[in-house]
């Protein structure tokens, strides 16, 4: 069978990503590049390994030589972009978030049902080998019932002053918005679903300095189960090893521990602990969701991280800023 030609729309650092670890599917696809610039498309085109390059998004989702495109751009232009490549027939891995409201996935929904073909949200995170393996212990019943969890995600990490993360036009929102939407989605996806959820937004450090965003947020939500959980995110609190953070899952029976980039997962309670590795081969999940991709198009079917999935998140994602409480503390007097 020939392998799947896809086009990347954008060269940016994302692409950069996805290119490196599709270097181990070049049998399943091969990979051209659209930028804005001939040259930089160029660049990306040799350096890993492509097939095409063009100087414009329009004549990549317009070649017929090319069935599905990546769109790689600032989330601003995902919409436009998705619609053009739906118009023409192709198939589409739009990165997270992947829209900015819920009309625009109503739009995206409809078109793709009329185009007839495939669109995947690339949350990488849903198939990296520790989401996979937290959703089989939590189906095993492991835990027992379920009573808490806890997601951290906590590093200090600033954008540059040309980021266009910068931008909440550009964006979408702020920092939780543009990248916690991936741990949020990871809470939501294990089995039990989310039903409520809030937001506490801390305020935005008087310091100055190239990332201007707002860099914090705790979510706490309920699940469906009767479980009750937390999600801290921050970009701007130092951590052990620029990001290395504990998550937990508590149960009646046992408690689930897992570093939360994947590393490794210890279960203790009932019977001896036990710690395993998910797996390093493809810790961020992305072959496994270019597969899912190629599956799902040569099959007719939807992928796993299908437009309503996405919808389940964009959903509380739009639940937690309507409720997000900022507090605003009272001026310090100084002593006497």
């Amino acid at each position: 069978m020939s392998p799947l030609r896809i086009a990347f729309l954008g060269c940016g650092f994302i692409t950069r990503v996805h290119s490196r670890h599709l270097r181990g599917l070049r049998s399943e696809i091969t990979a051209s590049y659209a930028s804005r610039t001939r040259a930089k498309a160029d660049a990306f085109c040799t350096d890993f390994g492509g097939v095409g390059s063009y100087a414009d998004y329009s004549a990549a989702i317009e070649d017929p030589n090319i069935d599905a495109v990546v769109i790689a751009v600032p989330p601003r232009y995902h919409l436009t972009l998705t619609l053009a490549a739906l118009a023409a027939r192709k198939h589409v891995l739009v990165e997270k978030p992947a829209f900015l409201c819920m009309e625009d996935y109503e739009r995206v929904v409809a078109a793709r049902d009329r185009a007839q073909r495939v669109v995947l949200v690339g949350e990488n995170d849903h198939y990296k080998p520790l989401a996979v393996e937290l959703r089989k212990l939590i189906a095993d019943g492991v835990l027992g019932e379920m009573v808490f969890a806890h997601f951290a995600t906590i590093a200090h990490k600033l954008k540059a002053a040309d980021d266009w993360r910068n931008d909440e036009e550009m964006a979408g929102g702020d920092a939780f918005f543009e990248e916690g939407i991936h741990w949020l989605h990871l809470a939501n996806s294990l089995g039990p679903r989310i039903v409520e959820a809030h937001g506490y937004r801390p305020p935005m450090s008087a310091a100055e300095g190239p990332d201007r965003r707002a860099k914090s947020m705790l979510v706490s939500f309920t699940y469906d189960n009767g479980a009750v959980g937390s999600l801290y995110y921050s970009r701007e609190i130092p951590s052990l090893f620029r990001g290395l953070r504990l998550s937990k899952l508590f149960g009646r029976r046992r408690v689930i521990s897992f570093e939360s980039n994947g590393t490794f997962v210890v279960v203790r309670g009932e019977g001896a602990p036990r710690i395993t590795f998910p797996g390093f081969s493809d810790m961020r999940g992305y072959r496994a969701m270019y597969r899912d991709f190629v599956r799902s198009i040569r099959e007719g079917s939807q992928p796993q991280m299908n437009l309503e999935t996405a919808i389940q998140d964009q959903r509380l994602m739009e639940q937690i800023y309507s409720n997000a409480r900022i507090p605003n503390p009272e001026p310090r007097i100084p002593s006497l």
